[in-house]
């Protein structure tokens, strides 16, 4: 038998045979193996929408619109010969990103794996973005002695 013969029809549910007794007083479980052929994946944790479902697709997609539009204006500033403003704007982007994550119960796309997950994943990303952009040389903004130390080690 293949896995194809073993499939409902379209728009049928499949119904697993219940646990028959097999000799007196025992009963024959299904396998706890996982399935051969994904069916569906779990949504992450605050997927769900963040709007209405009436509402438009981009009201329900708010928040990963909001970081996205931050870090395709950081890119656009950045073609446009402003490195640091641009970097700094798409590391502040990723950032927002985290506190959106955080503070709303439901974010849509924006959420891709655990919340604990997102938040670090932006958070870290953000933070070293927007630090590694005001180190950046000509001029830096920010001077860290450490980490200048790591860098000419490193390079030497």
């Amino acid at each position: 038998m293949t896995a194809e013969a073993s499939e409902p029809a379209a728009g049928e549910q499949r119904q697993d045979p219940p646990a028959a007794p097999a000799g007196p007083g025992r009963l024959i479980r299904r396998s706890r193996r996982f399935p051969l052929i994904t069916r569906d994946t779990a949504r992450p944790e605050g997927g769900g929408r963040a709007a209405p479902g009436a509402a438009p697709a981009p009201a329900r997609q708010w928040p990963l619109l909001a970081v996205m539009g931050g870090v395709g204006l950081g890119l656009l500033i950045v073609a446009l010969d402003a490195f640091r403003a641009g970097t700094v704007l798409i590391g502040l982007s990723l950032l927002a990103g985290a506190f959106f994550r955080w503070a709303l119960p439901e974010v849509g796309m924006l959420a891709v794996r655990s919340r604990f997950t997102d938040m670090l994943t932006y958070g870290l990303l953000g933070a070293a973005i927007v630090l590694l952009s005001l180190m950046a040389q000509p001029d830096p903004w920010v001077s860290i002695p450490f980490l200048d130390d790591v860098v000419h080690f490193t390079v030497r």
